[in-house]
């Protein structure tokens, strides 16, 4: 039986990027969960759904990185936010 859209196999620099995306994504939304305000964090959900689906059509590992960055960065802010939300 053969399948129907077999998945491309995947460099070793490829695999390691697409974990970073995947780590970074759970990052993202268990973060999201200590936002106290509920309607926020559905907002910041839709964000972070929006943004990673838009974006995961890229195969350039240097836009996958730059991108990467991108989101390191975001979390950072929404970290520090969230930080600053407890500490009222």
């Amino acid at each position: 039986m053969m399948m129907k859209n077999p998945k491309p196999i995947l460099s070793l620099q490829q695999f390691i990027l697409k974990q970073e995306v995947k780590n970074l994504y759970r990052q993202i939304f268990r973060t999201i969960k200590e936002v106290p305000d509920k309607n926020y964090q559905e907002e910041l959900k839709q964000w972070a759904r929006t943004d990673f689906r838009a974006n995961s059509n890229h195969t350039d590992e240097t836009v996958i990185k730059m991108y990467i960055q991108y989101g390191k960065r975001c979390l950072r802010e929404l970290e520090n936010n969230v930080g600053l939300a407890k500490a009222k």
